[in-house]
């Protein structure tokens, strides 16, 4: 098992052409591009979505490899999520090879491998740079193409960065330089959660009610802070997504996650001074008042 820390962005087609010209200002390695195939399996009751589970099989190059990706953590655009990889002679599914600990108490694999179907597909051309920043690593990988499930489809423009090795905090610091550059946004949307919303019809996105925060009882302050910033960052980019798709109303519920985050910010005044967030407080309230 691998855990992934990653950052997702979605790009316009504009940052994607300048990205090479922007990563050469650091030390990197560049990797051609490749074609990749992905094929995302579920059961006809969206079993393992309910787990909070992602099967895939990839191809490359004649090569195949079974991933399956778990329950894991998203805060805006950073994904932490445990990873388990089955190298493959051929691009045929046997969960039996997986670890047995991974799944629900009183699975039955055999079962649950008969019930398993295509569900939709990815096809992206990835290319990728290894980059030095302070002591770390990060790959950078730009995936271009498409996720499709039947006749439906969408474009893919995606930028993620991986640390490969070192500090977290030297990827955000080499993440906000990129942002700099302009044409990045960050995504909490998966390829995998575009495909299933395809597979089912592709129907427009609701929009969400702010959810009620339900704190653990014996919670830290601390831990109660970063539940309701979650929170807040979680209602903003769902509906951020949901405004460009053409749905303005949308646009309301952004300006709302922003006070939500303002307001935090001033109930944890205790934990974060008001002195250290006042930049950030400036551009969420410059934010609110540009969107309204």
């Amino acid at each position: 098992m691998t855990i992934e820390i990653e950052l997702k962005f979605i790009a316009t087609p504009q940052a994607a052409e300048k990205l090479a010209q922007t990563l050469a200002a650091w030390p990197h390695q560049h990797h051609a591009a490749r074609e990749l195939t992905n094929i995302y399996y579920e059961t006809d009751d969206n079993q393992l979505r309910r787990w909070d589970m992602g099967l895939r099989i990839r191809g490359v190059d004649q090569r195949y490899e079974m991933t399956l990706k778990t329950a894991g953590k998203t805060l805006g655009g950073l994904h932490q999520r445990p990873e388990y990889n089955v190298d493959l002679s051929e691009p045929q599914l046997d969960i039996a090879r997986l670890p047995a600990e991974i799944w629900p108490q009183g699975t039955d694999i055999a079962a649950l491998q008969s019930r398993l179907q295509p569900l939709f597909s990815t096809h992206f051309q990835r290319e990728t740079w290894l980059v030095s920043v302070g002591d770390s690593e990060i790959e950078v990988a730009f995936d271009c193409g498409s996720v499709a499930a039947g006749e439906l489809s969408e474009p893919l423009y995606e930028v993620e960065l991986e640390l490969k090795r070192g500090a977290r905090s030297d990827m955000l610091t080499f993440a906000s330089a990129l942002i700099a550059t302009g044409g990045l946004r960050l995504g909490s949307l998966s390829k995998a959660a575009r495909g299933y919303q395809l597979a089912q019809g592709n129907a427009p996105r609701p929009l969400r009610a702010l959810p009620l925060q339900k704190i653990a009882p014996k919670a830290t302050v601390e831990q109660g802070m970063v539940h309701a910033m979650s929170a807040a960052l979680g209602h903003w980019q769902y509906h951020e997504e949901v405004w460009l798709r053409g749905n303005e109303d949308a646009r309301a519920r952004v300006i709302e996650a922003l006070e939500t985050l303002r307001q935090a910010f001033s109930l944890f005044g205790t934990l974060v001074p008001r002195k250290a967030n006042s930049e950030l407080r400036q551009k969420l309230t410059r934010l609110e008042e540009l969107l309204a």
